[in-house]
């Protein structure tokens, strides 16, 4: 091999090796401005809890409580003295979950809106981790939980509900809620998703919660209804949460008690969860 020959060859392997270098520069800047599954979590959850506070979303959180504690409590409070069981501390977890339902219903028509205004198709292009968007609009949604729950328990201490059972039953009371909303948010979300209206949606799913709510052990006692439904009241998802409830308010809450409600919430998640991960995966 010739002297030109060999410095062409040494130069072109310089080349070679500044062109692979530019290259993996290239690619190493690109990973690094591609925002992570985190921040993008981070953002749109930040975009989705401004949005509810614009809207007054957190307000109403706070007002739907307020409206129950009264609604509910007034009208019934003389008859149940009467049948000697103190009513605050009865009433307070049907209080607590009708405002974890609303959390939902509210949740649902978040997602029908997003979903009809083209959002959720636009984040499908990008290069947004898949799950994100679903969990981002949770995540949201467990904040309007933790302020409508506090705002429940507020009032409810105004008309006697008290934690009698210590501090480790009243924290799980509070967890249990939680759990509760986002198993029902979930749920909401993939029906708001799949939907074409979200004043719709917000109707479709406001019936049950009323009669399941109603036909429940939330408001009365079971020996208040007829013996041939008392089986469905005392079964039913509203009624067992509300025995849980109740003990880990006064007493602590013991397994027996407990596991029915964690069924029904293993449950429901298992046939809520791969439906909005299916809703918000497919193309619209």
């Amino acid at each position: 091999m010739t002297a030109t020959s060999s410095r062409e060859h040494a130069a072109g392997a310089d080349v070679g090796r500044s062109v692979s270098n530019v290259g993996s520069a290239a690619r190493t800047v690109h990973r690094k401005r591609r925002p992570s599954g985190f921040v993008q979590w981070l953002v749109l959850t930040k975009r989705t809890v401004w949005t509810m506070l614009r809207h007054g979303e957190l307000v109403v959180a706070v007002i739907a409580p307020l409206i129950f504690t009264v609604g509910f409590y007034l009208p019934l409070k003389f008859v149940m003295q009467l049948q000697g069981i103190d009513y605050a501390q009865f009433l307070m977890p049907i209080i607590v979950l009708q405002a974890m339902a609303f959390t939902a219903i509210s949740a649902s028509q978040r997602a029908s809106s997003e979903s009809l205004s083209g959002f959720n198709t636009r984040l499908q292009t990008m290069p947004v981790v898949g799950a994100v968007p679903l969990i981002s609009r949770i995540c949201a949604g467990v904040v309007r939980s933790v302020v409508s729950l506090t705002a429940a328990l507020a009032f409810g201490h105004v008309i006697g509900f008290r934690f009698s059972a210590g501090v480790g039953q009243a924290v799980l009371f509070c967890a249990f809620a939680l759990a509760i909303s986002t198993m029902l948010s979930i749920g909401a979300d993939a029906i708001g998703t799949l939907s074409k209206s979200p004043e719709a949606t917000s109707q479709m799913l406001t019936l049950p919660q009323l009669i399941l709510g109603m036909a429940s052990c939330g408001f009365v006692p079971e020996s208040g209804f007829p013996e041939w439904i008392r089986p469905i009241v005392r079964n039913q998802p509203i009624s067992q949460f509300s025995f849980s409830m109740r003990d880990m308010a006064e007493g602590g809450v013991s397994f027996h008690v407990l596991w029915p409600s964690l069924v029904w919430i293993a449950g429901l998640l298992a046939a809520f969860v791969p439906l909005a991960l299916w809703a918000n995966s497919r193309r619209s």
